[in-house]
């Protein structure tokens, strides 16, 4: 007897794929801090210096905003599943550089680059542990807020939705890495509310106008 299955969706099966890069490159952008202008000029008026944030928000305000579209366009329990499967690639991403790094570099390539590399993509057990915790808990809760808030109002607010379940999760996401990654090393009092404030600032302007771009564009793959 043979069975069968439904065909995966455009829209879901486009937003896969996005997710997973997306998973990966938010560790290797999150190596460059950057200050973004009228952002940064909000830390010296809660009593912070200059707020800065780490560039892998950009990709992680991403992997929000998908989670939620595909919550949007196909269910909690499918939106869940892809936070699940994203574990994948973000551990095999991991994996890969532990050994990469462990590899002695080629004879002919420059040193000045070589040690650029291990700097930038060398790691400590804490700060991947760190990554991989924050990842799941704060992704689950955004997918758990997003489709809470649909119960209530239905597919009403979208924009809304999307960023009450963002700015919470970007909140446990930062506790958890800072925590786990850097506690004991150094203060981190001052770190956390400078990632915090900046995050849920990038979360309120960026990802309403995404949302509506993504599920737009699920919908309009799926019609087609």
């Amino acid at each position: 007897m043979t069975t069968s299955s439904a065909p995966i969706s455009r829209s879901l099966f486009s937003f896969a794929i996005f997710y997973g890069g997306m998973v990966c490159i938010a560790g290797v952008l999150g190596n460059k801090q950057v200050t973004l202008g009228p952002i940064s000029a909000l830390g010296p008026m809660v009593g912070l210096g200059p707020l800065a944030v780490e560039a892998g928000i950009f990709a992680f305000l991403l992997l929000v905003t998908i989670s939620s579209a595909v919550a949007e366009l196909h269910g909690r329990a499918v939106a869940n599943r892809l936070v699940q499967i994203g574990f994948l690639p973000l551990i095999a991403s991991i994996l890969l550089t532990i050994i990469v790094l462990s590899v002695p570099a080629a004879s002919d390539m420059d040193p000045a680059s070589a040690e650029a590399f291990a700097r930038m993509m060398g790691g400590t057990p804490r700060i991947w542990l760190g990554g991989i915790i924050a990842y799941g808990i704060s992704q689950t809760l955004n997918v758990t807020l997003f489709a809470a808030l649909k119960g209530q109002a239905g597919s009403r607010m979208l924009w809304l939705r999307a960023a009450v379940a963002s700015i919470l999760s970007q909140i446990v996401d930062t506790l958890l890495f800072v925590s786990i990654a850097f506690y004991g090393k150094y203060p981190i009092g001052e770190l956390l509310m400078g990632q915090i404030l900046a995050k849920v600032v990038l979360s309120a302007l960026l990802v309403p106008p995404v949302i509506y771009l993504l599920v737009g564009l699920g919908r309009r793959l799926d019609r087609a």
